[in-house]
């Protein structure tokens, strides 16, 4: 048997009022409506849900075994419909992003705090990972979307472009090249470098640019702190993006932009293909790009 919401509200309003010209009033029917919304009823569970006489209309003990399950499935309905406002109106929900780690680390929680303020009741989920496993994430639904760069393989993703992140020469302030007006990568070639391990963003785009011209580091590290630390004692330079130089604002070290080709690494959102996002995915989604302008 299919009970509509309409036939449970009216069950509910005639086993209240007791009354058919006052229930129908209730569900905002007209009387004969209203009674063949009943007669439907009836009809369907092929039982007589109420006696009715002159004065006054009573359950039947069938009637009485129905009141309970449609007031509590009303409830539930009435509950559920008002998670569903919660979430349209952005109440509620959960968002969960994953991030590159410089991104996750310089840019995000500006904009998650925001978020945040703005609407205390969605959970937030960060997961800051290297670029393959935040792809792969998004893949698979563990994340809403990604905040990352492109691999060669983007199966089953969407991308929308973000930021064309420049790079920059880091070294210490008593290195050669510091005092120099201009560095290029031919410079940056001919001294001992320290770089991000090859699964990051940051080296793979580097290696993918210069091609055959790619350095061959001195040593290869998997966090930009190491990197921070190595270049501070004077292990080495670095080539690194725009993204990560916070890491980089010592009094020790002076950051340089590299002259002639330009050099970047684009950053893009990435999602599903194919698949919406939820009410405050995409209402995240949306602030980061009505902020890329801030990556710049």
């Amino acid at each position: 048997m299919n009970l509509s919401t309409r036939q449970l509200r009216a069950f509910v309003a005639l086993a209240e009022e007791k009354h058919f010209t006052r229930a129908a009033q209730r569900c905002h029917l007209t009387q004969p409506a209203f009674s063949a919304l009943i007669r439907t009823l009836e009809e369907a569970a092929g039982v007589r849900l109420f006696d009715r006489n002159t004065r006054r209309v009573e359950l039947t003990v069938e009637g009485r075994v129905l009141e309970s399950t449609a007031q509590r499935l009303l409830g539930e309905l009435e509950l559920a419909m008002e998670d569903l406002r919660d979430h349209a109106e952005r109440r509620r929900g959960r968002v969960s992003v994953a991030a590159l780690p410089s991104l996750a680390a310089g840019w995000l929680p500006g904009l998650l705090a925001q978020f945040h303020a703005d609407h205390p009741g969605i959970v937030l989920q960060l997961r800051d990972a290297l670029l393959d496993p935040c792809l792969d994430m998004v893949q698979s639904g563990e994340v809403d979307f990604a905040v990352a760069a492109r691999r060669a393989d983007m199966s089953g993703l969407d991308s929308a472009f973000l930021h064309a992140d420049r790079y920059f020469l880091v070294c210490r302030e008593d290195h050669a090249l510091a005092s120099q007006r201009q560095v290029r990568l031919r410079d940056v070639a001919q001294w001992p470098v320290i770089q991000l391990a090859r699964g990051s963003s940051v080296r793979q785009r580097l290696d993918e640019a210069l091609g055959a011209e790619a350095f061959t580091p001195l040593l290869e590290v998997e966090h930009l702190a190491t990197v921070t630390g190595l270049v501070l004692a004077g292990m080495g330079i670095s080539v690194v993006p725009a993204m990560t130089l916070f890491h980089f604002q010592r009094p020790e070290l002076v950051i340089k932009p590299l002259q002639g080709r330009a050099l970047t690494r684009p950053l893009y959102l990435v999602k599903r293909k194919g698949r919406g996002l939820s009410v405050a995915a995409q209402t995240f989604y949306d602030l980061l790009m009505a902020h890329r302008a801030g990556l710049a």
